[in-house]
């Protein structure tokens, strides 16, 4: 069973002269339709397999939160329980700006990267923490976690298997599914202030 994401955009505003108020601006899902475990684990501390320091993990729902939001989060209360949604969390425009994309993972990741062999050089095909040729070839048990020092190697047939640790813009790349959520924070921010555009996201299993 994978995890999903779901979440909305909001921005924090004055209202007829009284204290500024956080409202809704977009739903997550109008901008991204993702399940990248890297980006969950590196943003959120969700699926971390590759072994980041999250950038904004667990930090529950905003007290403050906008209307929207708030209906949403109690509309799954009533429908799934506490059980139904997990790893309720937020971060702002602020936070996102500040991050620092080549900053590595804490740890090599926990699946081997996976090359294959062709004419042309290696070719990455994946990366999983399971693999029965692997685990046969280095004597590894079923369900054994081990972890393996950065740039270990195996070559086993044509399959190259590699530890690496990566990057936060190996996770979040500049160009990949994330970039339209991070316009439109910038795109709110012009206009109401970093600090006043955040992200609001929950998990699903």
């Amino acid at each position: 069973m994978g995890t999903d994401i779901s979440g909305f955009l909001e921005y924090r505003a004055p209202q007829d002269n009284q204290e500024p108020t956080w409202y809704t601006a977009h739903g997550l899902g109008s901008l991204y339709g993702g399940r990248d475990y890297d980006a969950f684990g590196c943003l959120f501390g969700v699926r971390n397999y590759a072994n980041f320091r999250p950038l904004a993990a667990c930090r529950g729902l905003p007290a403050d939160a906008s209307a929207t939001v708030s209906a949403r989060i109690a509309q799954l209360t009533e429908w799934y329980g506490e059980d139904g949604f997990h790893s309720t969390t937020w971060i702002t425009w602020a936070e996102v700006k500040t991050v620092d994309w080549d900053e590595p993972a804490e740890k090599p990741d926990s699946r081997l990267h996976e090359f294959h062999r062709t004419a042309n050089g290696l070719r990455m095909t994946g990366k999983a923490s399971w693999s029965r040729a692997f685990a046969e070839a280095v004597g590894l048990e079923r369900g054994e976690d081990r972890e393996w020092p950065e740039g270990s190697e195996w070559l086993i047939g044509d399959t190259l298997y590699r530890s690496v640790t990566i990057r936060r813009r190996d996770a979040v790349t500049e160009t990949g599914e994330w970039r339209p959520v991070w316009e439109a924070m910038k795109a709110l921010a012009t206009r109401h202030g970093d600090d006043n555009v955040r992200l609001v996201v929950w998990f699903d299993d």
